[in-house]
Order: C-alpha cells, then structure tokens, then sequence
C-alpha cells in the first residue's frame, strides 16, 4: 500500500513524500491516520537531528515519520493480535514505549509509523508494551489529544506531599489545597485547569497567572470563575505584568494559608521559576513543566526552605500508558474537552513549515488532517477567509456556534468537503 508522510532525513530535514509500505508481518498492525496534533517536541526533534536521543544516527539513509500525537483507525490486524484488535477500531498510541529500555518512540524513531502520515504500520512493540490504546470517542481530534492530556495528568499524579515525621510521599495535589498554574493561559496551561476543576482531588483554590490579557480573558471565558465555584474551587485569574510585586498580590490572593501548596511553571523562564520558589508554603511542590532547549538552563532555588519547610520540586516529561488511559476515558465520557487546546487546522502539505516554525508560530495546538491539502489556518480567521473559500464559511459558521472551539462537527464537515491530498 502507498502512504504519503513527513519523513524526517537530518537538521530542518523534513520531506513529504509518496512511498509504498511493506505488507504487514503476523506481528504487526496495518492503520490510517486521521489527525496529528503537532507538538513542540518535533520542532525540537527538527531542529537537533541525530543529537535528539530518540532519533536515529542513520535517518539520512534510513528516514522516519515524524508526528507522535496522532489518532486513526485500524486497516488490518497481524494474526499475532486477532484476539486483541479489530478492523475499523479507533485507536491512539502511547508514543513512549520504553521497550528493553529504549528511548526509541513512534514519531522519533521508526520508519514505518508516525503522526503526519496517511497511512502506517504499527510495529509488534506498540503492542507487546501495550501502548496501542482503543479510543471510542467520536472525534478522532480528541484521540490527538490525548497525548498532551496525559502529560498534563501525569504532572498532576506526580506531585506527592508529606506529613511532618514521615517519609511516606503522598501523591498528587493537595486535595482542598491552594494550586497555582503559572502562565498558564497556553494550550497546555488550559488542559491543566479543565483538568484540575474537573476531577475529585481538586483543589480549594486555584490560581491561573500570565502576562498577556487576551490569553487570560479567553481562558475566564472558557472556564469562568462562576462555573468554577459550582464545583467548590475558587478561580483567580491574574495578569502578574500589571504588578508592581506580583508576590504580594499572589500571597494575599492565599489568605491566610501562607502559600501554595502547588504550584505548576508553565514556561522555561527563570523569573517565573523564581516566582513560583517564593510562593510555596511548608511541604509545597513545584512541578517544572516546562520543557527548555537549552540543555544549561537553571534557575536559583531557595534551599533554607528546603531543609526547613520541606519545600520541593518535580518535573515530568510526558505521561505514562495509565495517564493516557485516563485522558481517553475523560475523553470519551465528555467530563474534559482538550478542544480548547486547538487555535489552527491544516492539511498534511501544511505540517512541515508549521513544524519547523512553531515557536513562532502563535496560539495553540496546531491539528493536522493527513487525508486533506489545506494552509494552516486559525480557527479565528475562518470568517475573514471566508469569502475567497466556501470552505472557510461553513467551518466559521460551525466554529461560532461552538464558542469559537473546533468540535466533532467541525471535523466531519472537513474532512467531507476539503480537498484531498
């Protein structure tokens, strides 16, 4: 069968190119693509070559499909996994296999699966390390999805508290605590409030903090402060750039608690890290969540409230299988909707310039349908574009009624009307 996919050949290398899959042995898994949602992960995979530990030293001989967030449906089933999986199953993949101890994933690594394909073979270790997970959500969009959810839940799990006298790590938030998500009006930053007000463990107080105001408005406009204390949580929103002493706001903000007993950094910037050291109180965690580039990055920590406040810090890089489960299970059910993470929709001719230039690139997740040829185009300028593609006017007119978020109607109406690829 042929498949057309972005394959990755060395440094900015990125093709999309037309070749033919090799028929499936009993061991392995014949599937299409739907959707990719880019991460910034393939930008850096893009920019450091054979110098990213999950990218082999031969791609420029051996290339591989780039894209690990990505949602589809199963073609063909090896005769090894009859017993386990279907033709016509919708499915996810677990990019972080951790098979006998390798970094090697799909999207990074292997030549015949990844997310910005049309068409991929699911090798026998996707399965053996039960990373090939069943979705029966609607919208494959959400499938994509999961992927960045369970990142966004395996933070949350990760962080542990303690009791004074005991060693015994407590993990997850602090139920009833004071959380704060600093600049946390990003698309991750929004999965992880849809998150904390959705679940039991929520907290008391939940604080969102950046420095931009339209990010902050549209973030109280998806998830009010009103809606918010429904469920017993109280929201904050907070534009710390207004602010002489953004501490003393934030602290006041806490009462009388004397801090946060968690607090997420959604930026690899070392003000904020400093920001979020100050405003822990006794036995608060601060989760590092964002990834940096630059393998020297450091920021000071203050270790007198580490010996006597039991103050700490962790960081996660991605989720694992049981985070990603629980993502398509929220999913499914409707109890979270990552739909807000997506600002721009385009076809897979659009996934190599928005892959090589997505920090620069503004807004949210970037979603990708591989079956279709469409520029990548912002959610918020379908009306603008509206009269030069009738395309544009429908997919404005679908979006409006959806609070500007793209959605499972949205979905079906692209990939029957837009041109094929």
């Amino acid at each position: 069968m042929k498949t057309k996919a972005v394959r990755f050949y060395g440094k900015k290398d990125l093709r999309l190119e037309e070749f033919d899959l090799p028929s499936i042995k009993k061991g392995e898994i014949l599937a299409r693509i739907v959707s990719d949602s880019l991460c910034m992960s393939s930008y850096k995979a893009a920019e450091q070559g054979i110098e990213h530990k999950r990218v082999p030293k031969d791609i420029d001989k051996n290339p591989v499909i780039i894209g690990h967030e990505f949602c589809g449906e199963i073609m063909e089933v090896g005769e090894r996994w009859r017993a386990n999986f279907s033709k016509g199953q919708k499915f996810s993949v677990q990019p972080a296999l951790n098979y006998k101890g390798s970094l090697y994933a799909p999207g990074y690594s292997y030549r015949h699966i990844g997310g910005n394909a049309t068409y991929i073979i699911i090798p026998e270790e996707v399965m053996t390390s039960n990373c090939l997970l069943p979705y029966n959500g609607g919208a494959y969009f959400l499938g994509s999805l999961a992927e960045p959810m369970s990142c966004i839940i395996g933070a949350f799990h990760a962080n542990y508290h303690t009791k004074p006298g005991s060693y015994v790590h407590n993990m997850d938030i602090m139920p009833n605590g004071n959380t704060a998500i600093l600049a946390g009006t990003g698309p991750m930053g929004l999965g992880a409030i849809d998150y904390a007000l959705c679940r039991d463990k929520h907290p008391r107080l939940l604080l969102v903090t950046d420095i931009d105001s339209e990010r902050l408005n549209r973030a109280a406009s998806l998830y009010p402060p009103a809606a918010a204390e429904k469920l017993g949580v109280r929201l904050v929103y907070l534009n710390t750039s207004t602010l002489k002493d953004p501490i003393i706001e934030i602290m006041s903000i806490a009462g009388d608690s004397a801090g946060y007993d968690d607090v997420f950094v959604f930026a690899p910037v070392r003000q904020v890290i400093e920001q979020a050291d100050k405003i822990l109180a006794r036995d608060g965690c601060l989760n590092f969540f964002a990834g940096p580039t630059d393998p020297s990055f450091s920021a000071p920590f203050n270790f007198y409230n580490v010996h006597y406040h039991s103050t700490h810090i962790v960081g996660t890089s991605g989720g694992n299988t049981g985070d990603m489960l629980e993502a398509l299970k929220l999913m499914s059910s409707g109890v979270i909707n990552p739909a807000v993470m997506i600002t721009h929709v385009g076809g897979l001719d659009s996934a190599i310039e928005t892959t090589l230039r997505l920090p620069k690139i503004p807004g949210g997740k970037k979603l990708i349908y591989t079956h279709i040829s469409m520029p990548l185009t912002a959610i918020s300028d379908f009306s603008a574009k509206a009269g030069e593609n009738p395309l544009f006017a429908k997919l404005a007119e679908i979006t409006q009624n959806s609070n500007g978020l793209w959605s499972l109607e949205a979905e079906k109406y692209i990939l029957e009307n837009a041109p094929k690829i």
